[in-house]
């Protein structure tokens, strides 16, 4: 069972630095993902989606050489590639795989104008150890699936202050030791 997380922020930027951070710790084996898309509202309101995998074009490449491969046999390989291209192209375009486009565009609908958020559909994570990457990352936690305790776990991560970033220490207290005296 895959968990789904929408975590908005104030800029792309702050959002595609943030998916970057958890497909790092992907390739760590820390965090499992099935899709991870970074939805931004412009400043008149349109929703744009940043997918990880783009299946318009991975469609049409894979199209182009079934076409290819399909025009050599009749002696027709330009012929081919272009109705295969197009056709894979089309067949991309209609595939959804991951989190519902529709349903990441009705939820980033809640997004302010200039905004960004980051979906994340998680298969499995160490927990501990995500929390304490994404700790003092910003942002806003809109909707997930997680549990209660979980949720509360994310949302204090999140907002807690990074160990680069933490308040400095306080000063010492000062001595009491009087002036002009020696200890």
């Amino acid at each position: 069972m895959s968990d789904l997380v929408f975590i908005a922020f104030p800029s792309e930027q702050k959002a595609e630095e943030v998916r970057e951070k958890v497909l790092e710790m992907q390739k760590e084996y820390l965090i499992e993902l099935a899709d991870a898309v970074v939805a931004v509202r412009d400043d008149k309101g349109r929703i744009k989606l940043n997918q990880l995998v783009n299946t318009t074009a991975a469609g049409a490449v894979s199209g182009a050489f079934w076409g290819t491969l399909v025009g050599f046999i009749f002696l027709m390989p330009l012929v081919g590639t272009a109705i295969g291209a197009a056709s894979g192209a089309l067949g991309g375009k209609l595939t959804d795989v991951g989190i519902n486009d529709q349903f990441m565009k009705d939820a980033a609908e809640s997004l302010a104008p200039g905004n960004a958020g980051l979906f994340l559909l998680i298969r499995k994570m160490t927990t501990d150890k995500v929390l304490a990457d994404l700790r003092g990352v910003g942002g806003t936690v809109m909707r997930t699936s997680l549990t209660d305790e979980q949720e509360r776990a994310l949302r204090d991560a999140l907002g807690a202050p990074s160990d680069a970033t933490a308040a400095p220490a306080p000063e010492a207290a000062p001595s009491t030791t009087p002036a002009g005296s020696t200890s």
